[in-house]
């Protein structure tokens, strides 16, 4: 396989870093959205597995995040307006950019807040995409709204460029509260210890996001359960979702995976799976056992 990075220059000037993997002979293109707080190298084992498939495999370090903010931004910070939606708009121009037409359309997947910018773009331009695979999602709460009030607050006391420590413990604190006695803070993310400290080591990973990023996150997730842009999707698209059933941000038992896939089902979209994965945490592709994820992945793009 071929690896590849550079940087792309979207429509308002800011960089983007982007990562491709090609084998010999593509036969198809999935375009990876990483979630918050970490970076697209994350998933090049992951991505490896679909390049021996053949599949050509793109994703980018989002705005705020890995070689994307240390070349022209900051860690944790989008945009100082309508940040969500410019990230949502840069999936959109990587993209176009790419391409990569003779492949057909591009499918798209996100983990976590990777798959709530997946969402958005689903709801605004599904006729672009070939299928959706989100994984880790989850669905809006009190806490959301709540938060997206506190944030909000946050950005006029404190700045929004001002790293946000108490919207990070709200929020991955809590996370971590559902884990039986935790080693570290980012127990949440899996069981495989060996990952969690290499996390724990990558100055990309576990930084405070700032609080306009918190105020941008929260206040889309509305958006994204709103039933009219979900009546948007067309109807035929294929939409898989996965998680862990001890993933703290799909709720206990997967409740809010389960909210998503039936909000889409209600919105008329006529091909939703919901696949769980027992004893799994948030990172089920790094998971131990994270094999079986790989391999369920590919039999429904293959196969279903």
């Amino acid at each position: 396989m071929e690896k590849n990075t550079f940087y792309l220059t979207m429509s308002d000037g800011y960089d983007i870093f982007v990562r491709t993997l090609k084998p010999q002979h593509p036969n198809k293109h999935i375009h990876i959205l990483h979630g918050m707080a970490e970076h697209s190298e994350r998933y090049e084992q992951f991505a490896e597995v679909l390049c021996a498939q053949g599949y050509y495999v793109t994703t980018h370090d989002h705005r705020g995040h890995g070689y994307t903010a240390a070349n022209n931004g900051i860690l944790g910070y989008f945009d100082l307006e309508n940040g969500f939606e410019r990230v949502v708009e840069d999936v959109r121009e990587i993209l176009e950019h790419l391409k990569l037409q003779d492949l057909g359309k591009p499918i798209l997947f996100g983990h976590s807040m990777g798959s709530f910018i997946a969402r958005r773009f689903t709801q605004k331009y599904s006729m672009q995409i070939e299928r959706l695979i989100l994984s880790g999602t989850g669905s809006s709460s009190l806490m959301h709204k709540a938060g997206h009030v506190l944030a909000s607050q946050l950005v006029h006391l404190k700045g929004p460029a001002e790293p946000s420590k108490l919207m990070n413990q709200l929020s991955f604190g809590s996370f971590n509260a559902q884990v039986p006695n935790p080693k570290t803070e980012f127990d949440w993310l899996t069981s495989d210890q060996t990952v969690v400290q290499k996390y724990i080591n990558d100055p990309f990973c576990g930084f405070v996001s700032t609080n306009q990023f918190y105020a941008d996150l929260t206040g889309a997730m509305a958006t994204l359960d709103n039933h009219t842009g979900n009546v948007s999707i067309r109807s035929d698209l294929k939409i898989l979702l996965v998680s862990g059933t001890h993933d703290p941000v799909g709720e206990k038992q997967a409740k809010g995976v389960l909210k998503v896939g039936k909000q889409l089902v209600d919105a008329g979209v006529e091909h939703v799976k919901v696949q769980l994965f027992e004893g799994m945490r948030h990172e089920i592709l790094n998971e131990i056992g994270k094999e079986k994820v790989y391999e369920s992945i590919i039999r429904w793009l293959e196969h279903e």
